[in-house]
């Protein structure tokens, strides 16, 4: 354990938790998706109090764009791996020999599960500094003209056009338990139109099914001229 501490810059009180956090799905036990899940709350609030006080003359929408480009499974992986967590994550045989250690979705809910479990060992005072120390070089050098993900260019499109928000529906999950495969469908009301976005996880799946739907209508507009 001691290597792993000195990785995070975290000494944990109660390691069951730190070991929770690391059992992916696939070994079949106690698995971190609810402590998963605690994290990515508590990172999303860190980030934005930051990001809230670092840069006070930032509109909102812009504060929710650098907020989401720090938290994205994209970043989430690139501290995993900056941090060597992929040599500790427990994995089922499956996912072992599929190299799921190094796979992207895994790292970055490794990350969020090792948040969540930091949370309930030593509570926000003690969180909140690991969490920043981690992001230290990316808020210090985030571009102020963050990238958009695909899921935030289409819900300020469509308000900008007053349609509402969609809707993002689990349609189908393939794959064993330790390698799924989501597809999520994408509507939205007052638009004849979906698209089914596929992914290792919601996430993606979410993102991918918005990235077609933007496509889709910008084809429509085309044909339309």
């Amino acid at each position: 354990m001691q290597d792993i501490y000195l990785h995070l810059g975290y000494t944990f009180n109660n390691p069951e938790l730190l070991h929770q956090a690391l059992s992916h799905r696939s070994t079949g036990k106690k698995s971190n998706e609810r402590l998963e899940f605690l994290g990515d709350a508590v990172l999303n609030f860190t980030i934005a109090a930051q990001l809230f006080h670092q840069h006070p003359k930032l509109a909102e929408g812009d504060l929710s764009r650098l907020r989401a480009f720090l938290v994205n499974g994209e970043v989430l992986a690139e501290l995993a791996r900056e941090l060597q967590i992929g040599e500790f994550i427990h994995l089922g045989v499956g996912e072992l020999k599929s190299g799921g250690g190094r796979r992207t979705s895994i790292l970055a809910d490794t990350m969020e599960a090792i948040i969540g479990a930091i949370y309930l060992d030593g509570d926000w005072e003690k969180v909140q500094p690991v969490i920043l120390q981690w992001y230290e070089k990316r808020l210090k050098n985030i571009p102020l003209e963050a990238p958009r993900d695909a899921k935030t260019r289409l819900q300020e499109m469509l308000q900008a056009l007053k349609f509402p928000l969609p809707t993002y529906t689990v349609v189908a999950v393939q794959g064993a338990p330790h390698n799924q495969t989501f597809h999520i469908e994408c509507k939205v009301t007052g638009i004849d139109q979906n698209t089914v976005g596929i992914g290792s996880s919601k996430r993606k799946a979410e993102q991918n099914a918005a990235e077609l739907f933007l496509e889709a209508i910008r084809q429509t507009n085309q044909h339309g001229k």
